[in-house]
């Protein structure tokens, strides 16, 4: 069984962080807003049938920019830095603990066999029926996999899946885009 070096969620958090690094209260306050709005709009739209969707990172994203302000207003820090908050010591050292145990219980089952210590990313994809017109509503998925090529095979599979309500549809993949972490960073 392989172990995911960082989960989706974690992924979200991580991002806000990195995002939130440097900024003063005012800033962090207008991105916290502009991630409720994202939420609100993933709520409105149609829901995902699997995790990760947009949903939940928007969700994950939301909490992590109020936790900030909470803790920029608590600790009255001019401007962000992760170093200042425990919270984020914290996690990285559960997210390490996490990993060992998933890790010693990865080996223990496999026999010993060697742990292949995964990491993924977060993509979206967007698919339409091929016989659709162009302003018909895409299919939007959401995948956590180690590759764009590897998010658009397992796109495939699950629109192929026996008994899947997209079986009998014929979906051309039209964007494939890293969402988590942001493209080019820690990856």
């Amino acid at each position: 069984m392989p172990v995911y070096e960082y989960h989706p969620d974690e992924l979200a958090r991580i991002d806000v962080v990195r995002r939130a690094a440097g900024l003063a209260l005012s800033e962090v306050e207008a991105q916290c807003r502009a991630a409720q709005d994202r939420e609100d709009r993933a709520l409105a739209a149609a829901q995902e049938p699997r995790k990760p969707t947009e949903l939940d990172i928007a969700s994950c994203q939301r909490l992590e920019w109020t936790r900030i302000v909470r803790v920029m207003t608590k600790q009255r820090m001019a401007a962000y830095f992760p170093d200042e908050d425990r919270r984020v010591a914290r996690r990285e050292e559960q997210r390490a603990q996490r990993m060992t145990a998933e890790a010693a219980w990865s080996e223990q089952s496999d026999g010993g066999q060697p742990v292949e210590v995964l990491r993924h990313r977060v993509y979206r994809i967007t698919a339409r029926p091929a016989t659709a017109p162009t302003g018909k509503e895409a299919l939007v998925r959401h995948v956590f996999a180690a590759s764009a090529s590897a998010a658009v095979e397992q796109t495939r599979a699950m629109l192929g899946w026996p008994g899947s309500i997209y079986q009998d549809s014929e979906y051309r993949i039209i964007s494939v885009e890293q969402v988590l972490p942001e493209p080019g960073e820690f990856f």
